[in-house]
This record gives structure tokens, C-alpha cells and sequence, in this order.
């Protein structure tokens, strides 16, 4: 008889990507690579030839949750809207239109906590956010609205985290209320004319749930 055909390496790594993000979501990242490896249902050694170490395996979780809001954003662009501020409108459709329920974003929220805790992975959560702030620096909008709106909507995008919802009318009035801010000039004035100084690095880290599981 021929021999069955094992899984494509890109599904194997996806299931231990998952059963990663559950074991870490309920122990913390003191899960070891057994405990990882029995919720997937593979061996330890198994586990090892695609993550050779907890280290590697903890990276590649977090880059596949940075990764993921990255695509949502880009999922977001409308290929009608070219004008100024396009991508700052995709983002903010990213945070608070997402496609998963409450209980799904919580458990990101949740494993975003845990992973952040690893000093490689705050240091990878601040590298992407210094290439988020630098696209949305290019965007067209001035520094100072995009700082406002950004931070209100990853602020509301963590709703889920205290039991609330972000699929509520309250929640799309905001969303239509900072879109209509990039779109309007004297906004900007307004917002400008509070600037006071802020540090040359102010970028922060931003290890989306929801946008990212």
C-alpha cells in the first residue's frame, strides 16, 4: 500500500502555533515546549525540528500576531479612497471593525499580556510599532491627529479585555467620528494648536489581540 502523505510543514506549524497560543494563554510563558507539544499532539521532537527552542517558538507567535493586524490593516485600504490619510482610516477600521467576537479578542488580549512579559518580544512589539509610526508619519495627515486617532482606537480595541463589547453602536459612532477628523483641515488646525513637546522616540508597542489570533 502506498504511504499516506504527512502534513504540509505550513500546517505543522500552524497547529503548533495555536496550541502555542493556548498552552501560553492559560500558564503563562513559564509553558514548557512538553506541555506545548501534548497540546498539539505531536512529540517533543516533533515540536523541536520546526521551533528548535521555547525562545524561537515564543518570537513566532508573537510576529504571527503582529503579522496578522498588519493584514487586516492592509485588508482595510479601499482601493477607491487615494487622498490623504488612507492608511490611518485602515487602521482605524482594523480596531474597531474587527471580524472576531468578544470571547476571541479577550483571549488574544490575553496572550498579547504573557507575551509581552519576554524582553525579545517587547523588543520586537517596539520595532514594529517605530515601522507603524513611520508609515503613518508618511500618510499625509498631520503628526499630531494621527497621534490622537491611533491612540483612540487602539484604546477602544481593548474594550473586550474588561468584558465589554467593541460591536456597539457607541463604538461606531467613534469610529465614523475619527475617520471624519482625517478628513477634516480644520481639525487638524485644532488639534495642533495643543501640541506640546513630546520625546524624539515616542513610539510605543502595539501587540494587537484581535487583530490579531
Amino acid at each position: 500500500m502506498p504511504r499516506k502523505a504527512g502534513r504540509p510543514p505550513e500546517q505543522t506549524r500552524r497547529i503548533l502555533l495555536d496550541a502555542a497560543a493556548t498552552v501560553i494563554r492559560n500558564r503563562g510563558i513559564t509553558a514548557t515546549l512538553d506541555d506545548i507539544a501534548r497540546e498539539a499532539g505531536v512529540s517533543k521532537g516533533g515540536l523541536i525540528y520546526h521551533f528548535a527552542s521555547k525562545d524561537e517558538l515564543i518570537l513566532a507567535l508573537a510576529t504571527d500576531l503582529l503579522d496578522a493586524f498588519r493584514k487586516a490593516v492592509h485588508a482595510a485600504l479601499s482601493p477607491d479612497d487615494q487622498t490623504a490619510g488612507r492608511l490611518t482610516r485602515a487602521y482605524i477600521h482594523a480596531c474597531l471593525d474587527p471580524t472576531d467576537d468578544e470571547h476571541t479578542i479577550r483571549e488574544s488580549l490575553t496572550l498579547t499580556a504573557h507575551l509581552i512579559t519576554s524582553p525579545e518580544v517587547a523588543a520586537l512589539a517596539h520595532d514594529d510599532a517605530r515601522r507603524w509610526q513611520a508609515e503613518l508619519d508618511a500618510d499625509g495627515l498631520p503628526a499630531d491627529l494621527v497621534t490622537l486617532v491611533v491612540a483612540a482606537a487602539d484604546g477602544a480595541s481593548y474594550t473586550p479585555i474588561w468584558g465589554g463589547s467593541i460591536h456597539t453602536a457607541a463604538h461606531q459612532r467613534l469610529k465614523h467620528q475619527l475617520i471624519a477628523l482625517t478628513h477634516d483641515p480644520t481639525a487638524w488646525k485644532l488639534v495642533g494648536q495643543h501640541r506640546t513637546a513630546a520625546p524624539a522616540d515616542s513610539a510605543g508597542t502595539r501587540m494587537p489581540g484581535h487583530r490579531q489570533d
